[in-house]
């Protein structure tokens, strides 16, 4: 009987490797559902580095204004009329390559009735993209607890919030804009991250969060309540993964960076005290700011790789990214803590 010349759907012209195809489409899930997936990464300063292992944020305080004195010279400095504008830096330093990665064997995709690719490349952008986000949380939690390196204003703490009723979570953001205010902080940008019982909690309860006689901008047939007080408002898993850690700023095994202490003395890596986060009962806490609170230096963006290995008969696929984050401006940045 005679060999038949099967179409290979995953070649390209019908030459070459009989997997490229396949490939492409496998990492560009990957990528789409790191976008998806990630709540953060618009939300703070986000350098690229094209070498190097780190990068200088530099900071910047503020200028006085004072009276004119009709003839008095300016320039002297013992009239006072000059500002003395302090600088400063906040060095990001890259941390080691995170990777998510799996092993399909060629027998089993044989053998399999559905398709299993897509569905490990999500999970592979999602493992990703949550320990991006996880990681730029803990930072903005540093954040708030932190001072400036030009001296003055520092991180901000909201206690005892009634983060369990809406009308205790609009206090709570009301409190929040109120501290930034006092912090000088940008009012372009401000964002709340809330877990998805506090975002919840606001739409389905009649309060002025979507009251929209009251100026609410709540909508229950959508289910969207996109800001409060002038905070927009970002719900994420992601958070409550980060309340459940608890204590853990001696612990960095398998994670944080000790190129990046943002907690100081206080932590190891991007691991501290988040015990605070959570209150009495189900209450839990949640965080704020602007986006000049942290920042991220990227020296390689999420980036796919794979191979199929003839001594394994099977195709490996790698998900990675080189970043790290750090503290930039505690004054931007907010922790709300539960009562």
């Amino acid at each position: 009987m005679a060999n038949t010349s099967p179409s290979r759907l995953g070649q390209i012209n019908a030459t070459g490797d009989v997997n490229s195809l396949f490939l492409k489409v496998f990492s560009g899930e990957i990528l789409t559902t790191f976008e998806e997936m990630n709540v953060m990464k618009d939300l703070h300063m986000v350098r690229t580095i094209q070498n190097g292992k780190s990068a200088q944020f530099p900071i910047t305080g503020i200028a006085d204004a004072k009276y004119h004195t009709v003839g008095e010279d300016i320039v002297d400095g013992s009239n006072n009329y000059l500002s003395t504008i302090k600088h400063a830096e906040r060095i990001i330093s890259i941390d080691d390559v995170l990777i998510a990665s799996t092993f399909i064997a060629n027998i089993d995709e044989l053998k399999n009735h559905y398709d299993v690719r897509s569905i490990y490349a999500k999970e592979l952008g999602k493992a990703l993209a949550k320990r991006f986000d996880i990681a730029t949380m803990k930072t903005l939690f540093a954040a708030a607890g932190g001072t400036s390196p030009i001296g003055g204003n520092g991180g901000s703490t909201v206690s005892g919030a009634d983060t369990t009723t809406a009308s205790g979570l609009i206090d709570a953001l009301y409190a929040t804009a109120r501290v930034l205010d006092e912090k000088d902080a940008p009012d372009d940008g401000r964002f709340a991250i809330v877990t998805p019982s506090q975002y919840y909690t606001l739409l389905t309860s009649d309060n002025v969060a979507i009251n929209r006689d009251n100026g609410g901008e709540g909508n229950v047939a959508s289910g969207v309540i996109p800001r409060v007080a002038g905070i927009r408002l970002i719900k994420s898993n992601h958070l409550s993964d980060v309340i459940a850690l608890g204590d853990v700023s001696g612990d960095n095994t398998g994670d944080g960076s000790q190129s990046n202490d943002v907690f100081g003395a206080g932590g190891v890596g991007y691991n501290g005290d988040f015990s605070a986060l959570t209150g009495t009962g189900t209450a839990q806490g949640f965080l704020a700011g602007t986006k000049e609170a942290i920042g991220t230096v990227k020296l390689l963006d999420l980036a796919t790789e794979s191979e199929y290995q003839i001594q394994r008969q099977g195709t490996l696929f790698v998900a990675k990214y080189a970043m790290g984050h750090g503290v930039l401006r505690p004054e931007c940045s907010v922790k709300v803590l539960p009562a």
